[in-house]
């Protein structure tokens, strides 16, 4: 199938399966819990997985393709949940040159991915938690940004079509900006998770995360809308803000991305 169908096979299944109503609200265990429609229970020793995946191909005047996919995979045991997750982001543009032959350029490439352990304390909804994060970005102002933190994270607020978490914790991080330079030092690290269950169909969620450190903050921010199109697909809608307040000045300090993918969990 052509990529540049996607987007719209995406849009006839929402269209068919908007019916498709769960009333049950998704648990939430952590703020990096998969940002799924439905998050079943997972039984002791159970994994739950989700992969998402959307492109753009155009042609014509402009020609180019865009791809963006995530793997999110979680595992439960009675005092343990365990987190791995694996998404990338990659644009190629295709132009002529003043010969009249064609080429492509890429102008996007970012892999990133984190790994959390979370222990299940005493009291509903509370969690001791180590992460670690790594993401390589071909063409952002830090090519390559590591962290490891440890933090303590609970549930503020929650209702029936509602709920709040909140992680908050010491940690380091290693980073090298675009200009080969080297950077590293302590963080505090805060990060945030609301989900709303807007109908029986669609869920809202916006997740906000930020690195504070002596030399730069790092923010990541994303609102998502996802709908229901069966027991196993979703479409989500989402878009995403990542920010340094510290940059080099021919690099800008925030990027923002627009996505439309598919879901699919088993």
């Amino acid at each position: 199938m052509p990529m540049k169908s996607l987007p719209i096979l995406a849009l006839a299944l929402a269209a068919q399966g908007a019916a498709a109503a769960s009333p049950e609200f998704p648990a939430v265990g952590d703020v990096h819990a998969p940002l799924t429609v439905e998050l079943p229970e997972i039984p002791d020793g159970g994994w739950f997985t989700s992969a998402e995946l959307g492109a753009i191909s155009t042609s014509g005047n402009t020609t180019g393709t865009s791809i963006t996919g995530k793997i999110d995979a979680r595992h439960e045991t009675a005092r343990w949940s365990h987190e791995f997750i694996v998404s990338g982001f990659f644009k190629e543009d295709e132009y002529e040159n003043e010969d009249g032959t064609r080429q492509t350029s890429r102008s996007a490439e970012r892999i990133a991915a984190s790994a959390k352990a979370s222990l299940k304390l005493l009291g509903e909804d509370r969690r001791a938690f180590v992460l670690g994060t790594h993401v390589n970005d071909k063409f952002g102002a830090y090519t390559r940004y590591s962290t490891i933190g440890i933090g303590h994270g609970s549930r503020w607020y929650d209702s029936e079509d509602k709920t709040l978490d909140v992680e908050i914790g010491p940690g380091y991080f290693s980073g090298e900006r675009d200009t080969g330079e080297d950077e590293s030092g302590l963080t505090v690290r805060g990060a945030a998770q609301f989900r709303w269950q807007v109908s029986p169909s669609a869920y809202f969620t916006q997740t906000v995360s930020v690195e504070k450190g002596t030399s730069n903050t790092h923010s990541v921010a994303e609102t998502s809308l996802s709908t229901k199109i069966n027991g196993t697909m979703q479409m989500k809608a989402g878009f995403s803000v990542r920010s340094d307040s510290s940059v080099s000045e021919d690099k800008k300090n925030t990027d923002t991305q627009t996505s439309l993918t598919l879901v699919y969990s088993f």
